[in-house]
């Protein structure tokens, strides 16, 4: 596969490494923004290949009584313990 690309990862979104990620992104958000996000499930995940994998993972969670569709961009780098998350946004409610 070329480096850059950005595929459809089928099936991956209920894969426990995915799960983890997500949960760190919801995570790595609250933390930055001092909210209060729970994290719910995955919807949609795609990888790029970069310096190590960019996964672009569409995720739900709790935020108080509304239930809210994210976006998350995290950068992982398994050879270094690498993990970052790149972006965070809400994109809209489930």
């Amino acid at each position: 596969m070329a480096t850059g690309a950005i595929r459809q990862t089928e099936g991956s979104q209920n894969s426990l490494e995915i799960h983890d990620l997500a949960k760190f992104a919801v995570d790595d958000h609250n933390t930055k923004q001092n909210a209060l996000l729970q994290f719910k499930k995955v919807t949609n995940v795609k990888e790029q290949v970069v310096a190590g994998t960019m996964y672009h993972i569409t995720l739900e969670a709790a935020d108080g009584e509304h239930h809210k569709v994210y976006e998350a961009k995290v950068w992982v780098k398994p050879w270094m313990n690498f993990k970052e998350v790149q972006e965070f946004k809400h994109v809209g409610d489930a």
